[in-house]
C-alpha cells in the first residue's frame, strides 16, 4: 500500500459538505457515492447527474508538428479532425498493447488537448515525452484543470439555465469554447458533447480554481430537474451498462485494440504509428481472444477475475468487469473469451465460475439497458 498522501480534487470541499462517502482512487480522494449508487444511477438515466472527474489528466500539445506527434502516438486518424472536433482513440506500445485510451481535442491546427486516465498520468506523460521525435510542445496541465461531467436527459436544460449556454447546438464529439460573458464570467471553459454514461450530456473543462463555481451553479440550477451529485460507483455501473471499457480492467497493455473491439478506432490505413505492424498482423490472422458482453440469466453478480467457462465447464476466458445492472436488476459484465463464434456470437451460452458457484449467462452486445 502506498504511503503517498492522497490528492484532493478542486471540489473536495463540495463533496464533504454533501456528505459523500470518499474513497481512494488513482491517487485521489474521490466520492464513490452520495445518496447511494442505485439512486444516483437512476437519476442519470431519468434526469441528470453531476460528476467530479477532475482527477483525469490533460496534456496540451502545440506547435507546427503537433498533429504529426499525435498521429504517431495514437491508433485513430487525427487528420480527420477539424477545429471544435474531438475523437476517441487508443495509445499503444510497440507490441500493440493499450497503454491508455484517451480523447483528443483539436482546438486549432497547431493546438490539441489530450485527456488521459487518472491512474495513467505519470506513465502516459513519460511515454509521450519518450516518443516526441516530432518536437511538439508538450505541457502536462493535469493539475490546472477542473473537469465536471453533467449527464442525463435534463443536462442541456440545466446547463442552459445555469450558464445561458445552449449545448443542443453541439454535435456528438464536438466542443465549444464560450466567451467568458457567455459562461458564468469564466475564461477558458471547454464545453464538450462527450461522456461516459451512455446518456446525453456534456463534459466541462475549466480552471481548477473555477470548478466550485461551475459545480455550485449546476447543482442549484438543476434542483427543479431532479439533478443529483453522482459518484464513481454509479459512474462504473452506468459505463458498464453502456459497454464502455475501463482501462486497467477491460483494456490494458496485456490487450490490444483488435481483441478489445476497438478496431473502429484503429486506422491501419494511416501512416505509421506505434504498434501498427503488430496490430496489422493480428487483424490479418485474427486475435486469439475477444472481448464480449454478457447478461447473467440467474442470481449472481460477475466480478473482475471470475472464470468464464463453456457449457461443459472448460475454461474459455475471464471476466474483466461485472456488476448488478440497476436498470435490468440482473448481473452484467464483460470479459475475454476464446475467439470462436460458439463463444463470441450474440446469444452464445456461457457460464461464470464464482468461488465455486456456477451461474449461466448469455453473450450480448452492449449497451445492455436499451
Amino acid at each position: 500500500m502506498s504511503d503517498t498522501p492522497l490528492k484532493n480534487t478542486p471540489l473536495n470541499d463540495q463533496h464533504i459538505k454533501l456528505g459523500a462517502k470518499m474513497v481512494p482512487f488513482a491517487g485521489y480522494s474521490m466520492p464513490v457515492q452520495y445518496t447511494g449508487i442505485i439512486d444516483e444511477h437512476h437519476a442519470v438515466r431519468k434526469q441528470a447527474g453531476l460528476f467530479d472527474v477532475s482527477h483525469m489528466g490533460e496534456v496540451s500539445v502545440t506547435g507546427p508538428n503537433a498533429m504529426a506527434f499525435i498521429q504517431n502516438l495514437v491508433t485513430n486518424d487525427i487528420s480527420t479532425l477539424y477545429d471544435g472536433k474531438a475523437l476517441y482513440t487508443a495509445m499503444c506500445n510497440l507490441e500493440g498493447g493499450i497503454i491508455d485510451d484517451l480523447l483528443v481535442y483539436r482546438i486549432s491546427e497547431s493546438n490539441y488537448l489530450l485527456v488521459i486516465n487518472a491512474g495513467n498520468i505519470d506513465e502516459d506523460w513519460a511515454w509521450m515525452q519518450q516518443n516526441n521525435t516530432a518536437n511538439a510542445v508538450l505541457v502536462n496541465k493535469s493539475a490546472k484543470y477542473g473537469l465536471l461531467a453533467l449527464q442525463g436527459p435534463a443536462s442541456f436544460d440545466i446547463l442552459q439555465k445555469a450558464t445561458g449556454f445552449d449545448a443542443s447546438v453541439l454535435k456528438y464529439y464536438h466542443f465549444a469554447t464560450p466567451q467568458a460573458n457567455a459562461f458564468l464570467g469564466l475564461e477558458g471553459v471547454i464545453v464538450s458533447r462527450t461522456g461516459y454514461t451512455g446518456e446525453v450530456g456534456v463534459e466541462l473543462y475549466c480552471s481548477a480554481k473555477d470548478a466550485p463555481i461551475v459545480w455550485d451553479a449546476l447543482l442549484t440550477a438543476g434542483q427543479e430537474f431532479g439533478i443529483k451529485p453522482t459518484g464513481l460507483g454509479a459512474r462504473d455501473t452506468l459505463r458498464l451498462e453502456s459497454g464502455y471499457c475501463l482501462h486497467g480492467n477491460d483494456i490494458s497493455k496485456n490487450h490490444n485494440p483488435i481483441e478489445a473491439g476497438l478496431g473502429w478506432v484503429t486506422k491501419l490505413d494511416k501512416p505509421n504509428f506505434n504498434g501498427k505492424a503488430v496490430l496489422a498482423k493480428i487483424k490479418e490472422t485474427g486475435p486469439s481472444m475477444k472481448l464480449v458482453g454478457f447478461v447473467v440469466k440467474e442470481r449472481g453478480i460477475p466480478r473482475h477475475g471470475y472464470e468464464i467457462q463453456d457449457s461443459a465447464g472448460r475454461t474459455i476466458g475471464e471476466v474483466t468487469s461485472g456488476t448488478q445492472s440497476p436498470i435490468l436488476s440482473t448481473g452484467i459484465g464483460m470479459g475475454y473469451v476464446k475467439n470462436d463464434p460458439q463463444f463470441t456470437a450474440p446469444g452464445s451460452q456461457i457460464q461464470i465460475s464464482a468461488r465455486g458457484k456456477i451461474f449461466s449467462a448469455t453473450v450480448q452486445k452492449p449497451p445492455f439497458h436499451i
